[in-house]
């Protein structure tokens, strides 16, 4: 094999691996993440008792958040879980977190899309929303609890 073929050689496995660690999701957490779930004005503890346990609840005949967002790259991607569990663990949380986290803005429930995505329209949600109508309207009792969630946090200035 000449000079400039393992050139070639090592360039395209070079390529391969810079796109494995750009797609490949952390395991662990970095120092980053946890500072920044640390920081947030939204509280973890209430989101990890309160919150994430609904994207994992069955709701009527729509599929569960967790069907869909553990197997998409979306804004709104949850951690698969390990086989055999049924919940999350810590570190799953914290990465959990922090992707629910993008998609609400602290203390204003009419500007978080974690809330009007899913909300049907005649609620005040968003026109469409490829996993139905989660919830019917703002008095559902899970959208409330996430929407208390959202409101006990300070925006930051």
């Amino acid at each position: 094999m000449t000079q400039r073929h393992w050139g070639i050689l090592v360039a395209a496995a070079t390529l391969g691996v810079s796109a494995l660690c750009t797609v490949a999701k952390p395991v662990r957490l970095t120092s980053v993440q946890e500072a920044s779930a640390e920081k947030s004005p939204l509280d973890f503890q209430v989101y990890k008792t309160r919150v994430e346990p609904i994207f994992l609840k069955q709701r009527g005949e729509h599929a569960r958040c967790y069907a869909c967002h553990s197997q998409n790259a979306s804004f709104f991607h949850l951690q698969k879980l390990s086989p055999g569990h049924s919940t999350w663990t810590e570190e799953q949380s914290k990465l959990n977190f922090e992707s629910v986290s993008k998609l609400v803005t602290p203390g204003d429930t009419s500007d978080s899309k974690l809330l009007l995505h899913p909300l049907a329209p005649e609620g005040g949600g968003d026109s469409f929303h490829s996993g139905g109508r989660q919830f019917e309207s703002q008095n559902d009792p899970d959208w409330r609890t996430i929407a208390d969630w959202v409101r006990m946090a300070k925006p930051t200035p």
